[in-house]
C-alpha cells in the first residue's frame, strides 16, 4: 500500500480517512505495519471507520471464522483511539460518501457508495467479491450468512444497474470495475476501465 501511494504522490501520514468493510485479514491488512516489533497504525493521522458490531465480532470470532481475524491489524487503533464506529444501517461520512451494511459475508460488513458529478458507484466488498459472483445463487462458501447475502444482492444488484451506478468489485483482477445490467432475467457486468 505505502508504494502505491507513493506513485500517487502521498505518504502515509496524509492519509485522513480508512474504510474497513470488514475486519478479514485480506481487507484490513495495511490497518498496521510492524516497527520495532510491534504493530502500530500504517495511518498516524487517520480516523479508521468499521462498523461497531464488526469490532464486536473480531474481538470475539466464532470457531468457523477465528482464522479471518487477526488482532494485530484491529487492537492498535483501540489503543491509538483512532477507532470510529459505525452504528445502524449506514452513515455519510463526508457529502457524496457513505457507508451502507452489506450484510452476508459477515453481519456487519459494510459497502461504500460514492458520489461526485452527477455519477454514482459503490464498492461491494465481499457482498459481490467477483463478477462471477453475480448469479443471485453464487455465494462464497466463507460468508456466515448466506442467506442474508442471497437478500442483499436481490436487494442491490437491480438498484444498481437500473441506477446506471459503477460496481467495483474487490477481488476481480480481471474486471475490477463495471456497468451492470439486465441481461434475459439475470445481471450481467460491462467491463469498465478505471485508474
Amino acid at each position: 500500500m505505502p508504494v502505491q501511494l507513493a506513485a500517487r504522490g502521498l505518504e502515509p501520514e496524509q492519509i485522513d480517512i480508512v474504510v474497513n468493510t470488514h475486519l478479514h485479514f485480506d481487507h484490513c491488512g495495511w490497518n498496521t505495519r510492524i516497527v520495532n516489533g510491534q504493530a502500530v497504525p500504517t495511518f498516524p493521522n487517520a480516523r479508521y471507520f468499521v462498523h461497531q458490531g464488526e469490532l464486536e465480532h473480531a474481538r470475539h470470532p466464532s470457531e468457523r471464522d477465528r482464522v479471518s481475524y487477526l488482532p494485530d491489524n484491529f487492537e492498535p487503533m483501540a489503543k491509538s483511539g483512532q477507532w470510529q464506529l459505525v452504528e445502524g444501517e449506514h452513515r455519510e461520512l463526508v457529502p457524496g460518501v457513505e457507508l451502507i451494511v452489506l450484510a452476508g459475508h459477515t453481519r456487519d460488513m459494510m459497502g461504500v457508495r460514492l458520489s461526485s458529478g452527477g455519477q454514482t458507484a459503490i464498492f461491494l466488498s465481499d457482498l459481490v467479491p467477483m463478477t462471477s459472483h453475480l448469479p443471485l445463487p453464487w455465494i462464497m462458501g466463507f460468508d456466515s450468512y448466506p442467506l442474508t447475502t442471497l437478500e442483499n444482492k436481490k436487494k442491490w444488484l437491480p438498484q444498481i444497474a437500473r441506477e446506471g451506478w459503477l460496481a467495483l468489485f474487490c477481488h476481480d483482477g480481471k474486471t475490477p470495475a463495471a456497468r451492470l445490467r439486465e441481461q434475459d432475467g439475470k445481471i450481467v457486468a460491462d467491463p469498465v476501465v478505471v485508474d
